[in-house]
């Protein structure tokens, strides 16, 4: 399946969910969300636990994860996320440091020291990355959100034209009965 038939297949599936589109628009927050929120590693259990605790459209949900969360902006979120995160607290992760990590678990100084040597930038990794997840989730979660439900009351509008527009047509198809 070629990348462009892949995207199309994926648009369709999204575009012909059917559902009141509050409940659509909602899940495609929860999506966005957890999507985006790049230190979620589980996100389509997140999202189906998350969905069905709220009642709402779980497929959207899980679709919209597919868009914001795909192999190929996985590492821009993720940068963004640590580049937002450095700025608002007050650690700050470097290459040198990640890079020693490996040397001193190696060094043969036993297990607790290496279990602390992981725990202290992995803790500050951790904190980074879920504070600037949180800051670039929610603004995009909520636009996504009014933009889906905008979305999908215009779809719902377009297939009630369409439902009266063939109702109409069958009326004028149906031969007068003269009894």
């Amino acid at each position: 399946m070629t990348l462009k038939r892949l995207g199309k297949h994926y648009r369709l599936k999204f575009l012909r969910i059917k559902g009141d589109p509050q409940s659509i628009a909602w899940g495609s927050f929860t999506g966005t969300l957890l999507g985006v929120l790049s230190i979620m590693r589980f996100h389509t259990i997140g999202i189906i636990a998350l969905c069905c605790a709220t009642s709402t459209t779980v497929i959207a949900g899980i679709v919209t994860t597919w868009i914001f969360c795909n192999p190929f902006t996985y590492i821009p979120i993720c940068y963004l996320c640590t580049v937002i995160g450095i700025l608002l607290t007050p650690y700050s992760i470097t290459w040198s440091k990640i890079s020693a990590v490996p040397g001193a678990v190696s060094s043969g100084e036993g297990f607790a020291a290496s279990v602390e040597m992981l725990s202290h930038p992995g803790g500050e990794l951790v904190r980074i990355m879920l504070t600037g997840g949180i800051i670039l989730a929610l603004p995009t979660a909520i636009i996504w959100y009014f933009f889906t439900l905008k979305l999908f009351i215009k779809i719902r509008k377009k297939r009630r034209e369409k439902h009266i527009l063939r109702t109409e047509k069958e009326e004028i198809r149906l031969p007068l009965v003269v009894s």
